[in-house]
């Protein structure tokens, strides 16, 4: 069973960090491959998980554009643009990295869209599992760059104003129609139990919270001597949240897609 998870949140609760945790727990405890996608103009996925992008799609875009007029005529622009493409990919153990990078700038990206949505659509096929690292905006997904996603990670601190961020991402995925089969509210950076009235707005928000992740100072160290967060110990509270999270993730898409009835244990 394939699986494309997309995690999305407002800056500063830690959705970088997740995306990189459930990288890791894919590269430890499957065959993989794994694509990762850094969809964050930040772009911060790459030190996470131990991997130095050169380059970024949206550079490789306006560099296309900039450069169209002095193409030759006897090279296919589309098969051109999917050479540079190529190119961004940052290969690694299990897996592999690809970097959006910053928004586009003025002007008409239309035909160069086309071509990246036909590239990502060929390359996710050769991975079973694809993770995404979201912007808060969602912009890469609203313009259907990268569709098909069965679950999108929500990622909340543990406040009211982070959950009803959550709430209101959850509510644009809706406006926009995007192809999104589930989507899950975690809490992060949680220090003591949920307080109640963080639970009451879960409540109100109808978000479906599928994990909490503790605060673990691990990450921290991790983070400040620049070491690949794939490389946490089994032990880490952290990395325990994140094996149960893609246990019940997997369970439930599992159900979703027919797999497996709610019955069922793994």
């Amino acid at each position: 069973m394939g699986l494309t998870i997309a995690v999305a949140g407002k800056g500063g609760t830690g959705k970088t960090t997740v995306a990189a945790l459930i990288i890791g727990h894919l590269k430890n405890n499957t065959d993989g491959p794994i694509l990762a996608v850094d969809a964050d103009p930040t772009a911060n996925l790459g030190e996470a998980i131990g991997l130095t992008p050169v380059t970024s799609i949206g550079t490789t875009l306006a560099e296309f554009r900039e450069n169209l007029a002095d193409l030759p005529p006897s090279i296919p622009k589309h098969e051109y643009l999917q050479t540079k493409l190529a190119e961004i990919l940052i290969e690694g153990k299990k897996v592999d990295l690809l970097v959006m990078g910053r928004q586009e700038g003025q002007g008409c990206y239309c035909y160069p869209n086309q071509i990246l949505r036909q590239y990502l659509d060929m390359l996710a096929k050769n991975y079973p599992y694809v993770i995404i690292d979201n912007e808060a905006g969602m912009e890469h997904l609203s313009r259907r760059i990268t569709q098909d996603i069965d679950a999108l990670l929500l990622v909340s601190d543990p406040t009211v104003r982070g959950v009803k961020t959550a709430g209101a991402l959850r509510d644009l995925v809706k406006e926009l129609h995007l192809t999104v089969k589930s989507i899950y509210l975690l809490v992060e950076r949680l220090r003591a139990d949920l307080n109640p009235v963080v639970r009451e707005e879960i409540e109100q928000q109808e978000l479906e919270l599928i994990q909490t992740i503790p605060e673990d100072d691990a990450i921290i160290d991790y983070s400040l001597r620049s070491q690949s967060l794939t490389e946490l110990r089994e032990d880490s509270p952290a990395v325990r949240s994140i094996n149960s999270l893609m246990r019940r993730l997997i369970v439930k898409e599992a159900i979703n897609c027919g797999i497996m009835n709610k019955h069922e244990r793994i």
